[in-house]
């Protein structure tokens, strides 16, 4: 009905050059994904230094809900916002350089 989706996964991307996509995509009703947010849904924001978000956010006295820098498609952070919405920050891996 909106025009996107509905490909081999249910969601949809829009590439930003190299600087990473702005993604929709649903989640089954049940997820937990979005604790310990009672939110139905979250926010993602693409960061170009995670540390130095989590560290400006650290000294207003939010400190992360969890962290994986593990992930191959970048560095993951998630905090929760004053209205109690889960927001997912999410610091891009960086391309090799090409031989």
């Amino acid at each position: 009905m909106l025009g996107f989706g509905g490909g081999p996964w249910p969601g949809a991307m829009w590439p930003h050059g190299d600087k990473g996509y702005t993604l929709w995509s649903p989640f089954e009703a049940d997820t937990t994904y979005f604790e310990p947010s009672a939110s139905p849904f979250m926010i993602n924001f693409i960061v170009d230094d995670m540390d130095g978000v989590l560290a400006r956010a650290a000294a207003e006295g939010v400190e992360p809900t969890g962290r994986d820098d593990s992930d191959p498609n970048g560095r993951f952070a998630w905090l929760m916002d004053p209205a109690g919405l889960k927001i997912e920050l999410w610091e891009p891996a960086v391309a090799p350089p090409e031989a």
